[in-house]
């Protein structure tokens, strides 16, 4: 059975971008409708997945906005859209203060800058998933819980199909649950849905010509809805080569309990990454993200190892959130140990002679200062690279997990969907991991999920209902 439903705003994803679209838009006295896909009240996200770390570049949010721009300049070489980077330092501590304000609980981890705003009950430091009643699915259900008190509306089970327009403009979205096609007409449509790395078609054309040799870090619920049909629209579209991930434990494919944590990337960083011919193939030094993308563009992607010895095992192996050591024991996962790399390569299936050329090299490389002509070089990074000199030698299996894609629908300060021409497309937004523009253009630089989903909910919604209630105005004076 077909239905039309009338109001201000449709917010499509239920993710931490669409609930603090929603809510803020019904805050300011619209009539919003929320479509989420999923079924179940408490329906997987990525956020739900997520450790709940709202920072900026590794950086406090309440940092001072130059000072987050300057960061978010460094962490993505400086490619980041310039006025989406000062969108996001200028916005992110109000952003915070309205997260609070509308329920949500942080706690602050020590000193660590970057973490001084989690959202709490924190997860706790265990391997595997933990997300139930932990701060991210708390702030959701808050959310949610707000946004029916502010007389939203949710429609779960509801997966949009298309965007309607007339004249160019966007008046809504043509949506399908168990009963049939529904029409929501609209003055604005707020896109929410994440990323594509639910979509192995799209993975594959874009980021890994062997999507399913890519660990799924969330639940895989964003597939590209809000892309496609923005598309559809003209809209322009970044570069969408790149995703958000870390090393994992190749276990991940058979153990669930070393995923999401732990990730595996300070032994990477601190030692090095090989292929199976016992050759490094990527920069280190440039980070556990990279790496990861590098792994997932490898041929086989599940032919990756990280190599180190015991002073990083006991070193930068223990230092993470949720570390390597004890954590990947603990779960399981497979760890290869050796007195000499000889002896570690043949349990490996490595080439025994290359490994062991290349750890020499590397640390000849390490102990002359010139790292950086090694092939490929290797940069300095908060991760100090270590010698490899000290038995036990070990090596792990690795795979790339990918938790969200970069690339996207391209937007400007506020939100709005771009043509390719640069003009907005009236009526139409996107936020969150449906966009692009501030990370992974022209590589892997990495700001953070949360607070761009957070950041730009706000904005769209707060720019969308100024044109709304400006219209409604304008009409009454007419």
């Amino acid at each position: 059975m077909s239905e039309t439903y009338d109001c201000d705003v449709i917010v499509v994803g239920g993710g931490i971008a669409g609930l603090t679209a929603a809510n803020r838009a019904a805050q300011q006295g619209l009539k919003v409708v929320l479509l989420e896909r999923g079924v179940d009240e408490r329906y997987l996200c990525n956020t739900r997945y997520s450790g709940g770390v709202i920072h900026i570049a590794f950086r406090n949010v309440k940092d001072r906005p130059e000072e987050l721009m300057e960061a978010i300049k460094q962490a993505t070489s400086g490619n980041a859209d310039p006025a989406l980077a000062k969108a996001l330092a200028t916005t992110c501590g109000r952003t915070v203060d309205w997260l609070s304000e509308e329920g949500a609980k942080f706690i602050r981890v020590g000193q660590i800058a970057w973490q001084q705003w989690v959202l709490a009950p924190p997860r706790r430091i265990m391997p595997g998933l933990d997300w139930e009643g932990r701060g991210p699915d708390f702030t959701l259900r808050t959310l949610a819980n707000n946004f029916g008190t502010r007389g939203g509306r949710i429609f779960r089970g509801t997966a949009a199909t298309a965007l309607m327009e007339k004249n160019g403009t966007c008046t809504g979205v043509e949506a399908r649950d168990a009963q049939g096609t529904h029409h929501f007409n609209a003055r604005a449509v707020v896109l929410a849905d994440g990323g594509f790395q639910g979509n192995r078609e799209l993975v594959r054309q874009h980021i890994c010509s062997v999507p399913e040799k890519l660990k799924q870090r969330g639940p895989s619920t964003g597939v590209g809805d809000g892309l496609r049909m923005a598309q559809a629209m003209g809209a322009h579209v970044t570069d969408l080569d790149y995703f958000y991930g870390h090393m994992l434990s190749r276990d991940a494919f058979t153990n669930d309990v070393v995923w999401p944590y732990p990730q595996l990337d300070e032994l990477g960083i601190a030692g090095i990454v090989v292929n199976t011919a016992g050759k490094r193939f990527a920069d280190e030094g440039l980070g556990g993200v990279y790496l990861a993308n590098a792994i997932a563009k490898l041929p086989d992607p599940l032919a990756a190892w990280a190599i180190f010895d015991e002073a990083i095992w006991q070193g930068p192996g223990t230092t993470a959130r949720i570390p390597a050591n004890p954590h990947l024991v603990k779960a399981g996962g497979t760890m290869l140990k050796a007195n000499t790399l000889r002896e570690l390569a043949a349990q490996a299936g490595i080439a025994a002679a290359p490994l062991e050329s290349t750890v020499a090299e590397c640390d000849r490389a390490l102990s002359a200062g010139r790292l950086a002509q090694l092939d490929p070089p290797r940069t300095p990074s908060a991760v100090e690279a270590l010698p490899i000199r000290q038995p036990p030698f070990y090596a792990v299996p690795l795979c790339a997990g990918i938790t969200y894609t970069f690339g996207g629908v391209a937007i400007d300060e506020h939100g709005r969907v771009l043509r390719s021409d640069g003009g907005p497309i009236s009526g139409l937004y996107a936020v969150g991991a449906t966009t692009g523009g501030l990370e992974g253009v022209k590589g892997c630089g990495y700001v953070g999920g949360l607070v761009k989903g957070l950041v730009f909910g706000l904005r769209a919604a707060e720019h969308a209902a100024q044109n709304i209630n400006n219209a409604s105005s304008a009409a009454v004076d007419s």
